[in-house]
């Protein structure tokens, strides 16, 4: 029998779409810590595909993705169709007390994909954070070594760990030491780093801080995230793989921004000639529901004892049944290949901006992970402001982006890629005034 609807719930929903966004904002303000810092002053009532409105009825263009959740959308039929037959079976065992036959086929699904040397095994779990902290059991308890190797402008989390790895200082470690020890950070081989100058700077770790012989894995992302869609050079994820081999020590990608068709490719390691020991997923795998992920080799899989992995909520049936639509979905629909025929329209809009904009640095990303760089033009200096006007500017007129890197000045671009060509190319145009003089 279906429960009868909760009046007292009903009430408060319709208060939320009667209320104004300031109201909320105050309240918001009086009810929660400043610490979870949030962009927007306005408030989502409800969403579809690339688009969202607001209490208000205010319509925007979503170029956000929830950082970069939504790669299938908001709300996407299938996903939202597997969720709810999902709610009608069963919300919640713990896997590890009663296990379901759905967390293991979405295993093996995802076991068949990644770009791992030989037999692979994955572990389910909740958020990015989670799958990196638990990535970093799996190969101490591999290697029996304790030394990790993170780079500057790394993004991995917020939880302790986690956030020692993220190699940005505010606002995510400011206030927050001591830190786990054995972390250590050398520059990113990007647009901004020679590999001679990280090959340098990795020698000298290993000289003055720690031998190979204790570091148990060195973490990277394909391309950072948060430090601002810097893509690691093909040479220098060649020469991390051959550094890794010749000292025992654990290569670890963290795709849980890059993953699941964004940068083209299913994976964003699938662009290098270079496969990882571990890769940990999450974001855009579920549709917006809470699952994250690790695959690796499986002998290094199987390091940790029996209950040395697992989490009461990880792989939640609700989420895993969407993981398996979205799967579907971005078979069926081809959004690797969209993201590659969406990232090169909104590539050469930035380029034509760039051309005769001195303010607008560097245009870069892989497939649809694009970002543009502001810069001061007589110094070349990053112009964080610059990034904000634009962002604002954009917001006024409906369209949501997102702003990162070390000095907040670039803004990036993570829409859903199941975007239809129309509301994509309304985007664009509000991109296009928000660019302007």
């Amino acid at each position: 029998m279906n429960a009868p609807h909760n009046p007292q719930h009903l009430a408060s929903a319709e208060s939320a779409s009667s209320s104004s966004n300031a109201e909320w904002h105050a309240r918001r303000l009086a009810a929660t810590p400043r610490g979870v810092a949030v962009m927007g002053d306005f408030f989502i009532d409800r969403a579809k595909n690339a688009e969202f409105w607001d209490i208000e009825g205010r319509r925007f263009i979503d170029f956000a993705g929830g950082i970069a959740v939504l790669n299938t959308g908001h709300v996407h039929p299938k996903v939202q169709a597997a969720v709810a037959a999902q709610l009608q079976r069963f919300t919640h065992s713990c896997y590890q007390v009663v296990p379901y036959t759905e967390y293991v086929d979405l295993a093996e699904r995802i076991n068949a994909i990644v770009p791992i040397e030989g037999a692979a095994k994955t572990a389910f779990f909740s958020t990015g954070a989670e799958a990196i902290e638990n990535a970093i059991k799996i190969a101490r308890a591999a290697t029996r070594r304790s030394g990790v190797i993170a780079f500057g402008g790394a993004f991995h989390g917020r939880s302790m760990f986690a956030v020692s790895m993220t190699g940005k200082v505010q606002p995510y470690k400011a206030g927050f030491g001591p830190f786990p020890p054995e972390i250590y950070h050398v520059p990113f081989p990007c647009h901004c780093a020679s590999l001679d100058d990280v090959k340098h700077a990795m020698e000298q770790l290993f000289k003055c801080d720690i031998e190979p012989s204790r570091v148990a894995a060195i973490v990277f992302e394909p391309v950072q995230g948060e430090g601002g869609f810097n893509v690691i050079q093909a040479a220098a994820a060649t020469w991390l793989r051959a550094l890794c081999d010749t000292h025992g020590i654990l290569l670890i990608a963290d795709e849980v921004q890059t993953g699941f068709a964004r940068t083209g490719r299913m994976f964003a390691m699938e662009h290098f000639d270079v496969k990882p020991d571990l890769i940990t997923m999450a974001k855009s795998m579920a549709g917006g529901t809470t699952l994250s992920a690790v695959s690796g080799r499986a002998e290094v899989m199987d390091a940790p004892a029996p209950g040395g992995l697992g989490g009461t909520y990880a792989g939640n049936p609700l989420a895993i049944a969407a993981a398996h639509a979205v799967l579907d979905v971005m078979a069926e629909e081809r959004l690797c290949e969209r993201a590659v025929v969406l990232g090169k329209r909104l590539m050469s809009r930035l380029s034509q901006h760039q051309e005769s904009d001195p303010r607008i640095g560097d245009v870069r990303g892989l497939g649809a992970m694009v970002a543009c760089e502001f810069v001061h033009p007589a110094t070349g200096a990053p112009d964080m402001d610059r990034a904000k006007k634009v962002q604002q500017a954009a917001l006024s007129k409906g369209l949501l982006l997102l702003t990162c890197g070390v000095y907040g000045n670039v803004v990036r671009f993570l829409f859903p890629l199941t975007i239809e060509d129309a509301v994509f190319e309304e985007g664009l145009a509000i991109l296009d005034a928000a660019l302007g003089p």
